[in-house]
């Protein structure tokens, strides 16, 4: 029995999609971490259901209910059938103790997601759908996977939509005028940033029309 198969029998737990595993503003005791299929993290904010991150193997979440005795910032549910390891307080505590290299990961972690939120933060400022939908992959094109013709980056328009609170027919909207433009292309599971640069300069373009307006 190999070391996954070993956790998961002593802390895994199967979970069918569509499954709530908590839910803003509840108490929890629990942090997750998945080793097969994915969960959907999301809040409500005011009418619209937010996206903040679909998590798939190797990502852990619920740790701020841990760390801080504080409810639950936002809802978790299971988007692709999970094995996900449950782990409670005392062993998490045993597991950072004990291996300097899981607490290293997870600061690692952290550090990015507060990154992310920064530049959700940034991205709710800007009032224009095509702004948003531009800032957004542009910030992904940082941490993108150089390819042949660019730059890639995992997203696709359902999950882009979701996570900016925007129609999914706005974002479409905005792909195929970056697409147009030779900006971007449609790849499987996401898209290929063209040139990360001239990208930036049409957001910065998006940015000056958005401030001063048409001149007419």
């Amino acid at each position: 029995m190999g070391a996954e198969d070993q956790l998961f029998e002593r802390f895994g737990k199967a979970f069918a999609a569509g499954h709530v595993l908590f839910r803003d503003g509840e108490h929890g005791k629990e942090m997750f971490v998945i080793q097969a299929g994915k969960v959907r993290i999301s809040k409500r904010v005011r009418d619209t259901e937010k996206t903040l991150a679909v998590l798939g193997a190797g990502e852990f979440f619920g740790e701020m209910s841990i760390l801080n005795d504080k409810p639950r910032s936002a809802d978790a549910i299971v988007d692709e059938e999970a094995k996900l390891l449950v782990i409670d307080p005392k062993t998490f505590e045993a597991m950072i103790r004990g291996n300097a290299e899981i607490a290293i990961r997870m600061i690692k972690k952290l550090a990015g997601r507060l990154q992310e939120a920064d530049t959700q933060i940034e991205n709710l400022l800007l009032k224009d759908h095509n702004s948003r939908v531009v800032h957004f992959l542009t910030s992904m094109a940082k941490n993108g996977k150089p390819e042949d013709g660019g730059v890639r980056v995992e997203i696709t328009p359902r999950d882009l939509s979701q996570k900016m609170g925007l129609e999914i027919e706005q974002v479409n909207d905005v792909i195929n005028k970056l697409v147009k433009a030779k900006l971007c292309r449609i790849v499987e599971n996401g898209f290929l940033i063209s040139d990360a640069n001239k990208m930036r300069e049409f957001l910065e373009f998006l940015e000056m029309k958005e401030k001063f307006g048409d001149i007419g």
